[in-house]
């Protein structure tokens, strides 16, 4: 059986969707997947021993200049490509109209969606042949795992979902693996940034364990705020920058992680790294970290600020 994925963005959903992947795999022994996903994350379904091809799509670029000559031909590109196969089973975890129509559409194969009741978007729902009513009061994984069993034709597992990708990374673990932290400290919205003051003063509690601390970053202004954090402290390295491959390896290896509420602190999840993660003004009920040794600390008061330096160092303490 083959069967195609669209499921396009964003980091945190596309990792979402691995356990899915692996309970399909374990149910079906023959199955394999091809995947549709936003280009700047297609290297994440290839981590997973059941996909066979990677189609990326680049929505959010084209839509800036949609009717520019290179965009359209890139979407010509895209399109024969997703059309070169039948599939025995198209699955549109993403339940957006954007991806409906653009990508859902267009595939070859039977479609198979949320209904209007569960879809993100309900209007998505239109685009697909066979429409599952999905529980939406529980995590994301598990919604996803939900959709994909009964896409499928198999009981949804009860036990903990596995995204089968941590051991793609066991032969290219950092030669300093497991005797360092990683802090992810960058993230999209200001008031999900854990004050900088406060990552220097848990850098400064961290320096007695002899743990060294690493800091990954993407944007120039987040390379300057982790020269800002490490400034003067001889146990911290501010890491070049990475490819998402390379932050994947560096994260493998940690020891543990310290991370705001951002898309890598799934990858660590993903990764089965223990992992702190910082909430101020978002709730991580149904789409905080999903994964073994995952823990969540939330600001009093909604704020990030709420949070103490001594108050993450207590609870790292307990998994170091």
């Amino acid at each position: 059986m083959h069967v195609l994925i669209v499921k396009t963005s964003s980091m945190g959903d596309v990792l979402h969707t691995l356990p899915a992947l692996t309970d399909a795999m374990q149910a079906i022994p023959d199955i394999r997947f091809d995947w549709v996903v936003e280009e700047n994350f297609a290297q994440i379904p290839s981590w997973h021993p059941a996909v066979d091809k990677v189609l990326p799509v680049a929505i959010r670029r084209w839509r800036k200049h949609w009717f520019g000559s290179q965009q359209r031909e890139e979407r010509v590109l895209f399109k024969r490509g997703l059309q070169s196969r039948d599939y025995d089973v198209v699955i549109d975890a993403q339940g957006l109209i954007k991806s409906a129509a653009l990508v859902t559409r267009l595939a070859k194969g039977v479609k198979h969606g949320q209904d209007s009741r569960s879809a993100r978007e309900p209007f998505a729902s239109w685009w697909y042949d066979k429409r599952h009513e999905i529980n939406k009061q529980q995590h994301a994984v598990e919604r996803t795992r939900e959709l994909f069993a009964k896409s499928l034709g198999y009981e949804k597992p009860a036990t903990q979902g596995d995204y089968a990708i941590a051991s793609h990374f066991l032969a290219t673990l950092p030669e300093d693996a497991h005797q360092y932290l990683v802090f992810l400290h960058a993230t999209t919205r200001d008031n999900k940034h854990w004050p900088e003051a406060y990552w220097r003063e848990l850098i400064e509690l961290v320096q007695p364990t002899g743990l060294r601390i690493k800091l990954p970053w993407g944007a120039e202004h987040e390379h300057q705020r982790a020269l800002r954090m490490a400034e003067g402290f001889g146990h911290v390295e501010v890491l070049p920058k990475l490819t998402l491959e390379q932050v994947a390896q560096q994260l493998a290896g940690a020891r543990a992680v310290v991370s705001v509420d951002t898309g890598l602190s799934h990858l660590t999840a993903a990764l089965d790294r223990p992992n702190i993660t910082l909430f101020g003004p978002t709730d991580p009920g149904l789409i905080g970290g999903y994964g073994k040794n995952q823990h969540e600390l939330r600001g009093e008061n909604g704020t990030m600020q709420a949070i103490s330096a001594d108050k993450v160092m207590g609870k790292l303490q307990e998994l170091l």
